[in-house]
Parts: structure tokens; sequence; C-alpha cells
């Protein structure tokens, strides 16, 4: 199997590729053109990146069966055409978890007591400790925490250590889970942030929560609240977030913003970084070598299952559902061929298989099939199957 390697891949995971015996291309300058072209000239068959994006003509450069996302998120990949022309998209959640929550608190914290703009006039040779000699604290502030998945879970237990009060929202954060974790649950974003010292997003990319902070959010925060996100840009109104920086005194932390540039190295010309009270850090969240070893274990441990097995670990664009309606289960002699005369029967009845697989039992003299079609085969159908090969021991056909 050859594995592409199309962002910055920790050493000792390319080793465990080859020592799976995995040929890999290790190239992390490829993107764009460039990318498909390597994919292409590679024959790849599964693609690894990490902030490379990797949009449709990417996909149908070469015979690509898999792309694994060496991180949490996958929105830089175009699953819809991956699941299109039957490639699978893969991810490794949770394995940043603890690094990403690591920086949020070092946000929060790095707002409260003033640290880059203090560390910056030192290193300009000024002194001014009246200045930042002033500071809140932390401890007994009301934080609040948008999306509870991994990530904000941690930085729930984290924030308790500091002795802050939690509340928190998420669509999928129930009042039990809420109790568990040791939080108040808000009802909506703007109750949860309702009065809040500190707001950290963590939520995930999705077409609901692209721009769900927007100005009637941060109506809602206090003034001089502090805003954190190590999440994605595209859940904020980032003008809106602009308007309350100037009305309302926000202090604001970022790791991810608008325009940001997708290189190691560029200009940024983003106005939220005009602001006083705003600071930011260059998409780092996951950027610790913690974070980016379990990260390559779990890469690696995705490519080996999918050469052994064929399954794919954290695949992200397998239909929950499939159009099947009904399911074929067939108990039959484990010979050649017994298969292949149903799937000819199905064909000729125009019966489209979705999915199938097929159970041996011990001693590999008989098994059982479960072939789930998108509807019931006829009885002369199944009498015809019956007829043509003497090595069905039963047919029966089930409603899903």
């Amino acid at each position: 199997m050859k594995v592409l390697l199309a962002d910055k891949f920790p050493a000792e995971g390319l080793a465990k590729l080859r020592a799976a015996g995995c040929e890999v291309v290790d190239d992390p300058a490829l993107s764009g053109p460039t990318l498909a072209q390597a994919v292409g000239e590679t024959g790849a068959d599964v693609l690894v990146v990490r902030s490379t994006e990797v949009p449709a003509a990417v996909l149908d450069a070469g015979r690509l069966g898999l792309v694994v996302r060496a991180g949490a998120g996958y929105d830089t990949i175009d699953v819809k055409k991956a699941s299109e022309v039957g490639i699978y998209v893969s991810n490794c959640p949770g394995k940043n978890s603890i690094a990403v929550a690591e920086l949020t608190l070092g946000l929060m914290l790095a707002l409260d007591r003033q640290i880059p703009d203090g560390a910056a006039d030192l290193r300009a040779g000024v002194w001014n400790k009246t200045k930042y000699g002033k500071a809140r604290g932390l401890c007994g502030r009301t934080l609040t925490v948008l999306g509870v998945g991994n990530i904000g879970k941690e930085v729930v237990r984290r924030a308790h250590a500091l002795g802050m009060k939690v509340r928190a929202w998420s669509r999928s954060l129930t009042d039990d889970a809420a109790q568990e974790l040791g939080l108040v649950r808000g009802r909506s974003p703007i109750e949860a942030v309702t009065g809040a010292d500190v707001v950290s997003v963590h939520l995930a990319l999705k077409p609901e929560t692209r721009g769900l902070l927007s100005h009637a959010f941060f109506d809602a925060l206090k003034p001089g609240a502090y805003f954190v996100n190590t999440a994605r840009a595209e859940v904020v109104d980032e003008a809106a977030l602009l308007a309350a920086v100037k009305a309302k005194g926000l202090r604001v932390a970022v790791d991810v913003f608008v325009g940001e540039p997708t290189g190691g190295t560029g200009a940024v010309a983003s106005a939220l970084f005009k602001e006083p009270g705003v600071i930011g850090t260059h998409h780092i969240g996951a950027s610790t070598d913690q974070a980016q070893e379990a990260i390559a274990d779990e890469a690696v441990r995705i490519i080996i299952e999918y050469e052994r097995t064929g399954q794919v670990p954290n695949c992200v664009n397998i239909a929950g559902r499939t159009p099947a309606t009904h399911i074929v289960v067939v108990r039959h002699r484990d010979r050649v061929g017994v298969l292949a005369r149903v799937f000819t029967h199905l064909k000729d009845a125009d019966i489209n298989v979705q999915e199938t697989d097929n159970i041996v039992f011990d001693g590999a003299r008989a098994a059982m099939a479960h072939i789930h079609v998108d509807r019931a085969p006829s009885a002369d159908t199944l009498d015809a199957v019956r007829r043509d090969c003497p090595d069905i021991l039963e047919i029966a056909v089930k409603a899903i």
C-alpha cells in the first residue's frame, strides 16, 4: 500500500508505517495543483493531511481509497465529493484535546494578566508595573464553554481546577451530562453566556454553527468579558466580534481568525489584532509534541487497519442509513460461486444491492450472507435462486 504524506508527520509515525510494509511518499510541501499532480503520479492508495486542503480535483486525480485527516476536524476535505466517488474519509478525534485545552487556559490567563503586552513592553525596554500590576483573577469567575465535545470537556476539567464556575451550551448536552461534568447547562448560547466573565468556544464547524455567534450573541456578553476562540473562525461573525470589542471593551484571544495564512509563514491583515485587548496565536492549538505523537499513532492505526481488514476506524462518510428496504438472508454451503448466482438473479430482477456481509461458520463448510437490497425480491425470484443453486440451504427476506 502506498501512502502519501502531504503535511508534516512525526518521524516515529513515518517509521511505523514503513515497518508495517507501507511504501511512504513524504512531501509536506504539497498543496493545490502540486498535490493533485502527486496523487496522480504516485498512484497513492492513502493520502494523509493535516491542514492541507483536499478539494475535488485532488480526489479525482488518482486512485485514492482513503484520506486521513491527522487531526480532529475534516472541513478542509471535500467529503461530499469523496462520498460520490467512494473514497473513505477518516480523522483522529480526541487526540489533540488536551493540547487545545492547555492553550485555551493559557489564553485566558494571558488576557487576565495582559502577558503578551507586558512581555512586548519589556522587550522594548519599557517598565510599566502600574499598568500590568492589575488583574481580575480567574478563581470564582464564571466561564461559559460553548461546545462540550472532547476539547470542551478538557477545558471544563481545567477550569474547575482553577476554581472557576462553569456553564455550558451544546446541542447534545443533557441535564444528566451537565450534572456529571459539574456545570450548569444553558438552553441556548445566549442564555449560557449572559453574565459570564469568560467565554470559550469549542464548536465544530457545521452548517448550523457557521456564523452562529453573531451580533445578538455578542450583545448578550457583559462589558469587559473575555472571549476565547480556539475552534473554528467560521463559527464567529467576525464583524460582530470586532464591533463588540470597540463598543463593550471585550478582551479577545483567538487561535483562529478570518483570513489567516494557509502556509507556515505569511502576512496577517486582520483588523482584530489592531484593537487593544485583542491577542492571538498562530492556529497552534494542536501543536504540541504530545498531541502530534498521539495523532500520528492514530493515523497509523487507521491506515494499518484499512490495509489489513478493509475497515476504516473513525470514518466520517459512511451512510448512517442506506436506501435498502429489505435484507435477503442466505444460509449456504461455503462453495465457489454461490453468492455470485444470487447476485445475478437480483440483477436480472433489477434489484440493487446496497451492502452485504458473509459470515463463515467454524470449519468453513457453511456460511450466512446478509444482502441489503433496495426492494424485496419476488417469490418467483427466490424460487429461481433455489433452483439454480443447490448449495443454498435456505433463503429468506426480512423487511428493515
